[in-house]
C-alpha cells in the first residue's frame, strides 16, 4: 500500500472504526436481538479504554502560528476524542508576559473550559513543563520547584482535570535523585491532595526512563495521588550527546518491561507514536503487545494519543495512531 493511500485509509479508519460495532448494534436492535446479546455486542463495539488527545501532538500547529491553542478542544472533537491533555508551555507566550498572573490563570482557565464544554469534551490532564526541577539536590530550589506547580495544580481543580503531569529532572546521579524526587513529589503532592489532584511522573528521559526507580520513588512516596503516567516511547536513559536528539541513545530502559512496572500507579497512559509502516502498525513499538500490558493491568481509563513523528502530517500523525490503538484494542485477549 502507498504511503498516501495508508495515510488516507488510516484516518477513515480512525473515525470509523469505532462506530462499526455500534452499526451492528443499532441493526440487531432492529432484528429484536435479546437484552443479553446486545449487551455483548456493545462490549465488543467498545475498547477497554477512553481516547484522550495529547496537546503536544499539535504542537507545531501551535509553535509555527497556524492554529491557536484554544482551538484545542474544536480539533480534538473533529477528529474523535473524547478527552483533553494539555501541555502548559504552549501557553507560555501569554501567561509568562503577565508572569503567570492570577489574572492570566484565570484567563486560561475561563478559555479552555469553555472551549471544552462548547465541543463536549472532558478536560483530563495539563502535562507542566518550565516550572523548576521537583528532583534537585538544592532543597531551597526544589521547595520553589514544587510551589512553582501550585498555580498549575489549581488550574487543573478548576478545570475538572484529574491529574498534572510532572518531570522529575535536576540530578544525574541514582543515589541523589531518588530521594530528591520522593521530597519534591512529596511537597507537591500533599498541596495538591487538597485540590483533589494527582501528581503523576512520566518516563521523560534521564533517570525517570529507568522504570524500576522510577517505581522506588513511588512505593517510598507512597501517596494514593501521586502516580505515574507511563509513556510507550520515551525510555531513553542516557543520550549518545545530551544536546543533539538526533545523535542516538546510549542507555536504553526496555519498553515493554518499563510500562510493565509502571502500569502499577499508571493514573494515564500515553500511547507514543512516530512512524508507521504500510500496514499501518507502528515502527519501533508493538501496540498489540503494550495495550495487552495495558489491560491485564485493569487500566480502563483515558489512553492519550501522542504524535511526535516528522513523516507524517501532525493531522495524518494523531489519525494513524487512533486508529492503531482502535484496531490492536480488538486483537487483545
Amino acid at each position: 500500500m502507498k504511503r498516501r493511500n495508508f495515510v488516507r485509509n488510516t484516518a477513515a479508519a480512525g473515525l470509523g472504526l469505532s462506530v462499526l460495532g455500534l452499526h451492528s448494534c443499532k441493526n440487531a436492535k432492529k432484528e429484536g436481538a435479546s437484552e443479553e446479546g446486545m449487551n455483548e455486542m456493545e462490549e465488543m463495539a467498545m475498547p477497554f479504554f477512553k481516547l484522550s488527545l495529547a496537546q503536544w501532538s499539535i504542537h507545531r500547529m501551535i509553535e509555527n502560528g497556524t492554529l491557536d491553542p484554544y482551538a484545542f478542544a474544536e480539533k480534538a472533537k473533529g477528529w474523535g476524542f473524547s478527552g483533553l491533555e494539555y501541555v502548559s508551555q504552549l501557553y507560555d507566550t501569554e501567561l509568562e508576559a503577565d508572569n503567570y498572573s492570577e489574572a492570566a490563570m484565570a484567563k486560561f482557565v475561563e478559555k479552555s473550559n469553555a472551549e471544552a464544554a462548547k465541543h463536549g469534551l472532558s478536560n483530563v490532564l495539563i502535562m507542566i513543563d518550565g516550572q523548576g526541577d521537583l528532583a534537585t539536590s538544592d532543597p531551597e530550589e526544589r521547595k520553589l520547584a514544587a510551589e512553582n506547580h501550585h498555580k498549575w495544580v489549581d488550574a487543573a481543580n478548576a478545570m475538572g482535570c484529574h491529574a498534572i503531569r510532572v518531570n522529575l529532572s535536576g540530578s544525574t546521579e541514582p543515589e541523589e535523585w531518588i530521594p530528591n524526587s520522593v521530597d519534591g513529589l512529596t511537597q507537591l503532592a500533599t498541596y495538591a491532595k487538597e485540590k483533589n489532584i494527582n501528581v503523576i511522573v512520566e518516563n521523560h528521559g534521564g533517570l525517570s526512563s529507568n522504570a524500576a526507580m522510577l517505581v522506588q520513588v513511588m512505593e517510598t512516596v507512597g501517596m494514593d495521588n501521586c502516580g505515574t503516567l507511563p509513556d510507550f516511547g520515551n525510555f531513553c536513559i542516557r543520550k549518545n550527546d545530551p544536546e543533539d536528539d538526533e545523535a542516538g541513545c546510549a542507555e536504553m530502559y526496555d519498553k515493554y518491561k518499563g510500562v510493565t512496572e509502571l502500569m502499577h500507579f499508571a493514573k494515564a497512559v500515553s500511547a507514543k507514536s512516530h512512524d508507521f509502516d504500510d500496514d499501518g502498525n507502528e515502527t519501533a513499538i508493538d501496540y498489540v503487545k503494550m495495550m495487552q500490558i495495558v489491560k491485564d493491568a485493569g487500566y480502563t481509563g483515558y489512553v492519550g494519543v501522542e504524535y511526535e513523528g516528522d513523516v507524517l502530517g501532525e493531522e495524518a500523525g494523531i489519525m494513524a495512531t487512533k486508529a492503531l490503538l482502535l484496531a490492536a484494542a480488538t486483537k487483545l485477549t
